[in-house]
């Protein structure tokens, strides 16, 4: 069903999560539109479309709109089962290298914050506002040698997982695992100043190019208020489901409320239409881009009454 709309991915170049899920759709050799978002605030497009979540990338199908690469990841499994990005009897073990390698791209950006020169000063400032206390660069500045011993740890750890000569972290074939460990240390390699720290590890830039190669498959540029005209003259697929499980009994129709637990914590507010395990869907209208369903992840996301 969502083969039949065009996928559809708002995203900046820079973006190390962005470059995730393009690789995910070279992988997948799904055909895609880009749209290029702004790297600060404002976002109007992307901001009428999501409601308030401001993180990047978003993935658009229709009317409908996915949150986090996570959300994102589920949906292109469902849009192209194969290859799976979370293997059947592999999703623990995928979600704890995810989690695993979250940690990697919060060593990658403390080191950036502490060298300096790395963002500019607009960057930075809006992503002051993103993260609740700002950014304290003085104590980035300090903590940049034990950034650096993280970095080699974890980097050693990726060699000694490489190092019976597997071609991707969970075997012979790429999950969502590699993926979430590759964009970090493509994150390190657009920069001099620390990619010199991937030297030692001859395994890991040689896993590292292995998915680089994959490349980002076939995509055209999209102008970001067409994006809006989709919206509006699509209706979402996504079919209303209660949940039985759901630990607080949601039920659609429920007002409620929906944000990153981390930081950017701006909320999305809507009406629940659907849930899982994994997923929550919430309807919600707007002048520009009329009634859209966002979908987010259960997991690292707050869901409270409206």
């Amino acid at each position: 069903m969502h083969r039949m709309s065009e996928i559809i991915l708002h995203h900046y170049d820079m973006s190390p999560y962005a470059e995730k899920v393009r690789v995910a759709l070279g992988l997948k050799g799904l055909s895609w539109r880009s749209v290029q978002v702004p790297v600060v605030m404002p976002k109007p497009e992307l901001t009428a479309l999501t409601g308030g979540y401001r993180k990047t990338p978003v993935l658009q199908i229709g009317a409908d709109v996915y949150c986090d690469t996570s959300a994102i990841f589920r949906v292109l499994d469902r849009c192209e089962p194969s290859p799976p990005l979370y293997p059947p009897g592999a999703g623990a073990s995928v979600r704890a290298l995810e989690a695993w390698a979250q940690g990697n791209f919060v060593t990658a950006v403390t080191l950036f914050f502490g060298i300096g020169g790395v963002f500019s000063e607009e960057f930075l400032e809006d992503r002051r506002k993103m993260i609740p206390g700002g950014v304290n660069e003085e104590l980035a500045r300090a903590v940049v040698p034990s950034m650096r011993d993280h970095l080699r740890s974890r980097l050693t750890l990726l060699e000694q997982q490489l190092d019976d000569g597997r071609s991707y972290l969970l075997g012979d074939a790429v999950s969502a695992a590699d993926l979430a460990a590759y964009h970090p240390i493509w994150f390190l390699s657009r920069s001099p100043l620390t990619e010199a720290a991937l030297q030692p590890f001859e395994k890991v830039r040689a896993w590292r190019d292995r998915i680089a190669g994959i490349g980002h498959g076939e995509y055209r540029e999209m102008d970001a208020e067409e994006t809006l005209d989709v919206a509006r003259r699509a209706a979402s697929t996504t079919t209303p489901t209660s949940d039985p499980g759901d630990p607080t009994a949601r039920r659609p129709g429920d007002r409620v409320q929906v944000m990153p637990d981390d930081y950017a914590r701006d909320p999305v507010v809507g009406e629940l239409v659907a849930s899982d395990a994994h997923e929550i869907a919430i309807r919600r209208s707007d002048p520009r881009a009329g009634e859209v369903v966002v979908h987010f992840p259960r997991e690292g996301f707050l869901t409270l009454a409206a």
